[in-house]
């Protein structure tokens, strides 16, 4: 049986569209929820272990796009709204919108060098993990 996402990839591909990308869509009150619970689990050793062992590792090409994509987005934020981080909500999913809108397709060309420059960085950054690691154990 065919899933919802399927189907609609059958009809993009039918209409000659490019494929949807479906994410999770949350409201503020269980983003909140979710920040309470994650900044309470961050205090645990054995999170803070396994953020140990996932920084020795080389991070896949999906990670490093992501990454650089939050990276290229985070500068564009920056050089537009110097104040988003004293922003509210409300206004800051409206830049988010903005930001976007006139810029996505510079954001996704910017984010693909990015990756670059993140890959090529990436032996250096595990190295120093693992020094890091090293180090503490000892």
């Amino acid at each position: 049986m065919k899933d919802f996402k399927e189907i609609v990839a059958e009809a993009d591909d039918a209409k000659g569209k490019p494929p949807k990308k479906f994410g999770r869509k949350v409201d503020v009150i269980a983003r909140k929820k979710m920040a309470r619970r994650m900044r309470k689990l961050a205090k645990s050793p054995a999170f803070q272990a396994k953020k140990k062992r996932t920084l020795r590792k080389f991070r896949s090409g999906a990670q490093l796009a992501k990454s650089a994509r939050k990276q290229t987005i985070k500068s564009f934020r920056k050089k537009f709204y110097p104040n988003y981080d004293k922003m509210a909500i409300g206004q800051k999913v409206k830049v988010d919108q903005m930001i976007m809108q006139r810029f996505g397709a510079k954001i996704d060309k910017l984010s693909k060098r990015a990756v670059m420059k993140l890959r090529k960085d990436e032996p250096a950054r595990v190295k120093a993990a693992k020094l890091a690691g090293t180090k503490a154990d000892k």
